[in-house]
């Protein structure tokens, strides 16, 4: 299998087109915007948090999402109109919750693997992506919560990831600028931060230095495989154009779940929404009062990030509404309130409000590997951990593809 062809220009297209273009494949990546990493890749919250590697499939997840359902500025929200869809994916989202553990631990060991990857393709192509290695503080406002944490931390130490529990008063010397009260945290000094789309598109352009071919403004319609020849179908009508390759790779995000249906699997992708901001750091103060530690709110279930001198991500929420990416002011009004609450320094006059879709597998696992038809891969699927684990995982598929 020599030429390949990559759907999806986001985080796990360009790492998996540079993982296949540094052994020697010829890559074609097609991406419907303009440039790379311009949907969920573009203003995540910025974290690189092995950290966060619980999956969602327990019990308490279902019981905040029936208590939030009526309350629109709910960090997890549920839309109650039932569809098919929504039905099946939670479904097969309670079957998976007796592997909760299992998948928890090998997630924290995807993502501690992730790391070493990522690390080292940013130094080898001289990306700068706004990269901070201050640790993630995970708070905690109850005893409910942190007891909790610290079963957490049990599974994550199983897949490698060691963190320690700190009193408040080390999490204010850990971070002096946050505000407030709280029962608890702990710290992973081994995690970091950075700006998610600065990071793939300098990627996407080492992946061009290695000869794969980018192109963009490309909708893709259509792919189907007879096993020989994956065929990629662009534009409709009149203005349809179909390229031929070897094999194809679909890393499509939200849309993966149609691609596949299209090439005789099913990988049963639902759409999460999730909201942030970036609040312009335009004075002094504001610098000064932003955190450079990167938190996790276990309460709010917001993060955040500090992108250089003049930037705060805060990211987070959680919304189940199908495929839509209409920016709500009852969503993002939180966010903000947030940010006066913890850093009350911090000047929010300059906010800029995003939405992006994570594509989530029920059992909270990226879809990583073959498809019915031979010559058919996936790398998707990633959920709220993309960039997180999209470095291990490009490798991952990479090894599949050699080994056909």
């Amino acid at each position: 299998m020599k030429t390949l062809a990559i759907i999806g220009g986001g985080i796990t297209g360009v790492t998996t087109a540079y993982a296949l273009a540094k052994r020697g494949y010829a890559v074609t990546l097609f991406e419907r915007n303009r440039y790379a990493a311009m949907e969920t890749s573009f203003a995540n919250g910025g974290q690189l948090s092995a950290s966060n590697a619980e999956v969602w499939t327990h019990w308490s997840t279902i019981v905040k999402g029936l208590k939030w359902m009526l309350k629109s500025d709910a960090p997890l929200l549920v839309h109650p109109a039932p569809t098919w869809h929504k039905l099946s994916w939670f479904a097969e989202f309670v079957a998976a919750m007796p592997h909760y553990e299992r998948n928890t631990i090998e997630t924290a060991r995807m993502a501690v693997a992730a790391r070493a990857h990522l690390f080292q393709w940013a130094q080898e192509e001289g990306i700068d992506f706004d990269h901070k290695r201050e640790g993630i503080l995970h708070i905690y406002r109850n005893k409910k919560g942190f007891a909790h944490a610290g079963k957490v931390s049990s599974m994550l130490a199983k897949g490698g990831l060691p963190r320690r529990a700190v009193t408040p008063a080390e999490m204010k010397a850990i971070e002096p600028t946050l505000a407030g009260t709280y029962y608890g945290g702990y710290f992973t000094e081994s995690d970091s931060t950075g700006d998610i789309h600065k990071f793939t598109h300098g990627l996407s352009l080492a992946a061009q230095r290695l000869g794969a071919r980018t192109l963009y403004d490309q909708d893709v319609t259509a792919l189907s495989s007879n096993g020989q020849q994956a065929i990629v179908t662009v534009g409709q009508g009149d203005a349809q154009t179909q390229h031929s390759f070897d094999g194809v790779v679909v890393c499509a995000g939200v849309a993966s779940r149609d691609f596949a249906s299209q090439l005789g699997d099913r990988v049963n992708i639902y759409p999460v929404k999730g909201y942030s901001i970036t609040v312009n750091l335009a004075d002094a103060a504001s610098q000064a009062g932003a955190p450079h530690v990167s938190l996790l709110d276990d309460e709010t279930k917001l993060v955040t990030s500090r992108l250089g001198e003049t930037r705060f991500r805060v990211a987070g929420t959680a919304e189940f509404s199908g495929v839509n990416r209409d920016i709500r002011a009852d969503r993002i009004r939180p966010l903000v309130e947030w940010v006066a609450q913890c850093f009350p320094q911090i000047n929010t006059r300059s906010v800029v409000p995003w939405a992006g879709l994570r594509p989530m597998m029920p059992n909270m696992m990226p879809r990583v590997g073959r498809g019915k038809a031979v010559n058919v891969f996936y790398n998707t699927g990633h959920g709220h951990l993309g960039w997180t684990l999209s470095a291990i995982t490009a490798d991952m598929v990479a090894d599949v593809i050699a080994s056909a």
